[in-house]
């Protein structure tokens, strides 16, 4: 199992700090989501047990912003997350093949809905279930956080999306357990072995980038989307 954290200086915590407390909750792999981040991932990793791995996470104002970080940045990481949170970025990042992981689709004026999850399923990019806002809130937006993800559950069954679990942590102190992790899964309808696949499927996604790095990847009828030359 896998999780994907920030770190220093978008985090409040180093790389390293973040991979020994992962180790110590029983996790098999870390990506780092944050671009800024300086890190040694091989020695970290012989450090402390952990696969370390290097992912970027693109926040943009716009598709066409977003696009050209996505041509700057997928070269250079194991892991290219595109975060949403509007519909229009939510509808790029789904429709985009170079794209694994759109996070936070549902954040502020975003949603997802049936055709989302039909193009996500489609170009094969992950949907991202953030359960940090349920652990670190109280009240009005503890509920209306399950309520989201319920709802997101709901279209990912239904569509058979791929899907990653996370709690968006950017200091050591936020990362949590598996054990804690499906406690909220079972809040919003998840069984422990869903839980179990969407933090696998991190170390999935890894996988498979490097498998085509490796090989110098050429997959034919690969569709790009309409931000994309």
């Amino acid at each position: 199992m896998y999780e994907a954290v920030a770190a220093y200086p978008a985090g409040d915590s180093t790389v390293s700090r973040q991979a020994r407390t992962a180790a110590d909750y029983g996790y098999d792999g870390l990506v780092v989501r944050t671009r800024e981040a300086d890190f040694d991932a091989e020695a970290i990793s012989d450090r402390y047990g952990i696969e370390v791995v290097r992912g970027i996470e693109v926040d943009a104002a716009d598709p066409q912003s977003a696009a050209g970080a996505v041509g700057n940045y997928r070269p250079e990481c194991s892991v290219l997350l595109v975060r949403g949170g509007t519909d229009v970025l939510n509808r790029y990042a789904v429709e985009t093949d170079r794209i694994d992981v759109l996070t936070r689709p549902m954040v502020g004026d975003g949603d997802f809905n049936h055709v989302l999850a039909r193009a996500a399923k489609t170009h094969r990019v992950h949907v991202e279930f953030d359960f940090g806002p349920v652990l670190r809130a109280s009240g009005g937006p503890r509920v209306q956080a399950l309520q989201e993800l319920r709802k997101l559950r709901e279209l990912v069954e239904q569509y058979d999306v791929p899907f990653v679990v996370s709690v968006t942590a950017d200091s050591h102190r936020q990362l949590r357990a598996p054990r804690e992790l499906r406690a909220v899964g079972e809040q919003i309808g998840f069984s422990p072995d869903q839980l179990t696949a969407g933090l696998d499927a991190w170390g999935e996604i890894v996988a498979r980038n490097r498998e085509r790095a490796d090989e110098r990847f050429i997959e034919p009828g690969v569709r790009r989307g309409p931000y994309e030359q």
